[in-house]
């Protein structure tokens, strides 16, 4: 009998780094420190300002991250060398996962005078881009 590898890469497992859905924290990560039952774990963030804390699976969403040979129940103090020592919080701000969701809360955030100028500034664009292939094609 062959050894089929498996589809999934993340897995729920102590060190794994995760982002948070729901509650006060929601949008920043944390990582799981343990794991109580098949729907909770307890995660801590302390480079990110998230508090240990029982957390539900369901509001979390699991990261390519993860922090290898972290020792289950590790304290916060344990947490938080092992965190600093891989670098995780620049790791993740460095992912195309993290800059997409500052792009679209940088969105969010704009008044209406700022999205006509981002609307200006595409018209802008697609006009040179449609010059620049036409003298192309010419």
């Amino acid at each position: 009998m062959s050894f089929q590898e498996s589809n999934f890469k993340r897995f729920v497992e102590v060190g794994r780094v995760v982002l948070l859905q729901a509650g006060p924290d929601a949008g920043k990560i944390a990582i799981i420190a343990e794991i109580i039952d098949h729907n909770r774990a307890i995660i801590d963030g302390p480079t990110t300002g998230v508090t240990r804390q029982a957390f539900p699976y369901r509001h979390l969403t699991l990261t390519p991250l993860a922090i290898k040979k972290l020792p289950r129940a590790a304290r916060t103090g344990v947490v938080k060398k092992y965190a600093e020592k891989e670098d995780i919080a620049a790791k993740w701000a460095a992912s195309a996962w993290a800059t997409k969701r500052a792009q679209v809360e940088a969105r969010r955030q704009l008044s209406d005078f700022d999205r006509f100028n981002v609307m200006l500034l595409k018209k802008q664009r697609r006009d040179r881009v449609r010059k620049a292939v036409k003298a192309t094609k010419a």
